[in-house]
């Protein structure tokens, strides 16, 4: 009665032991959101990219390894000197992500350090050569234009090594504090010259307009000195424009008036 109670239970543990053993082989793979797989059969490298979801492997023999092909964003600082030999520290952010179609290519190629193998290298050596083309301060007021620079030859540069660049920024530009005080030294200077070559200017202005005031009224008073030299009812005019309505008065008789009244009414 023993012997058939134990025969009867060994199908039943045989299922276990295999549903145990498939477990500890792990013949199921999950690939996860913003992944990539990459199936290894005995050392090669399929060749292809496995999307999300699951995927069955062979135990023992396949594994899938997965790549993150997310935009990772990251912040560095690097040394740099510009042209005119100022060494300089470059803050900056890189947005990047792995190809999703060439992710098997990355890791048999390079494997998942990529980061420190091909894409900080590359950076690195590209803000090299675009610094090295700017003097210290011209670089502060073109940061834009370096930075487009360098974003735009990441983008060549690393498209062929798989890797996408979305976006570059420098974010901050840092020299010696020495470098710092001679720029702002040199700054004020410039400032204080325009401040008085613009003083300059406008002395110059004012004076102009008045030598032109002063020609305008010599040669004014010219004309009407030509005009009352020929005119003397004109000199007479004038006087009465002039005039306040008051006779002036003599010492040596009555108050006369300065027309000849009597000269006008004849005529």
């Amino acid at each position: 009665m023993m012997f058939n109670k134990t025969q009867a239970a060994m199908p039943l543990v045989i299922v276990i032991l295999l549903i145990v053993f498939i477990l500890m082989c792990n013949p199921i793979a999950m690939v996860g959101v913003g992944e990539r797989g990459v199936k290894v059969t005995l050392g090669a490298v399929s060749e292809e990219s496995f999307k999300e979801g699951i995927h069955l492997v062979t135990p023992f023999i396949s594994k899938i390894v997965t790549m993150d092909v997310k935009t990772q964003k990251k912040d560095f600082t690097t040394s740099v000197y510009t042209k005119d030999i100022q060494q300089a520290k470059i803050s900056y952010v890189i947005n990047y992500n792995l190809q999703p179609e060439n992710a098997y290519k990355m890791f048999r190629e390079v494997g998942n350090d990529y980061v420190d193998k091909i894409l900080m290298p590359v950076v690195e050596g590209t803000i090299k050569d675009v610094i090295g083309k700017w003097n210290a301060q011209d670089l502060v007021a073109n940061r834009e234009k370096a930075t487009s620079e360098i974003l735009s030859k990441l983008q060549i540069h690393l498209k062929d090594n798989y890797i996408n660049v979305s976006d570059f920024q420098i974010t901050s530009i840092n020299y010696s504090d020495v470098f710092e005080r001679a720029i702002e030294s040199k700054v004020t200077a410039e400032q204080d010259a325009l401040k008085a070559k613009n003083k300059t200017v406008q002395i110059e202005e004012e004076a102009k307009q008045k030598l032109i005031s002063a020609e305008a009224e010599a040669k004014s008073m010219s004309i009407r000195a030509d005009a009352l030299s020929q005119n003397k009812a004109l000199v007479e005019y004038e006087a009465v424009q002039k005039w306040d309505g008051k006779l002036p008065d003599y010492m040596m008789g009555d108050a006369v008036p300065f027309i000849n009244m009597t000269a006008t009414h004849k005529k």
